[in-house]
């Protein structure tokens, strides 16, 4: 979505490449993670013009956040 890879988007999350391929590979389950790093990673994301929608029970998602 970002056009970003891995390694990349790592480095300016400031967060490490094994910790997200970790998350990555959790599948369908919800990570053990450190709440810190999801919160980085979600800051991230939304500082590259992605909002997250939705919720769980409504089906969640991202889109990229409408220009004013």
């Amino acid at each position: 979505m970002t056009g970003l890879t891995v390694r990349k988007f790592a480095a300016i999350a400031e967060i490490a490449f094994s910790t997200i391929v970790r998350l990555e590979s959790a599948k369908n389950e919800i990570p053990a993670g450190n709440v810190e790093t999801l919160k980085k990673l979600k800051k991230t994301y939304e500082d590259m013009g992605v909002e997250f929608i939705g919720t769980p029970e409504q089906g969640a998602g991202v889109r990229w956040k409408v220009q004013s």
